[in-house]
């Protein structure tokens, strides 16, 4: 993250982990880099991840009605694909994101035929830089700002697309995406920390900075196959909270 201050809080954290008697890490790859180099016991090592308050993806009902909804809200035709990013955008890893959108991948998706399509950004904090965002709308991209439910935006999507190439941990959105059965195109590093045997087909994982791949994925997104069980028994809350309390009693 570019912060002058990341090794103070590097040694502190490895000193907090090593008295402690248990460790709960938000990805796998946390969990064997903190074995790795702060020198921890395997055993008090454990992966609680973080989830959704799903338990199944929406009914086609309601994915409809939120299509509507949101089509009618930004003014885009049935015809057109909905193409959505969300996050707080006072962090720099999703401003980056923002840029990369903009003067990226919306460009290459403009020049391809016969791919009708909006793209919506959500999130509240957008820089004072962007204050020509208003312009793109033209281009195909539409700012929504802070919305108070994303989860009508995540059932209105046809395709969630992740280009975060910095930031640690897990990528909750995408986890969220997932969950509302939305097919997803994501950089390596914004798939970071997901399990991709439960997440099945409904990501596309694109190499970092490689924007034209990204888009060809975008294109070529196929989202007729469902989110699978194996998605929620990983990622329910319920289900992790169970793995938490079994690390706990077995300290």
């Amino acid at each position: 993250m570019d912060k002058w201050w990341w090794n103070i809080l590097w040694h502190y954290e490895r000193w907090v982990h090593r008295k402690a008697s248990a460790s709960f890490f938000i990805t796998s790859e946390d969990a064997a880099f903190a074995q790795t180099h702060f020198n921890l016991d395997h055993s008090k090592c454990h992966v609680i991840t973080y989830g959704t308050h799903l338990q199944h993806i929406p009914t086609a009902e309601e994915r409809r009605a939120a299509s509507t909804a949101v089509r009618a809200l930004h003014k885009i035709e049935p015809s057109e694909k909905i193409l959505l990013f969300n996050g707080s955008l006072n962090y720099q890893p999703n401003i980056d994101a923002v840029n990369t959108i903009i003067n990226f991948i919306n460009p290459l998706l403009l020049n391809a035929r016969h791919f009708p399509y909006k793209i919506i950004i959500c999130g509240a904090g957008l820089p004072a830089h962007f204050d020509n965002l208003a312009a793109h709308q033209l281009q195909h991209i539409i700012y929504a700002g802070f919305v108070p439910d994303i989860s009508i935006y995540f059932k209105a999507a046809d395709i969630f697309i992740n280009p975060v190439v910095k930031g640690g941990g897990i990528k909750t959105k995408l986890v969220e995406a997932v969950g509302y059965n939305v097919s997803c195109v994501s950089t390596n590093s914004g798939a970071f920390g997901l399990d991709a045997a439960a997440a099945g087909k409904k990501i596309e994982i694109v190499a970092d900075g490689d924007w034209q791949s990204f888009a060809n994925a975008i294109l070529n997104t196929d989202g007729s196959q469902n989110t699978g069980p194996a998605f929620f028994n990983y990622f329910y809350w319920g289900n992790i909270a169970k793995k938490a309390e079994a690390a706990l009693i077995n300290m």
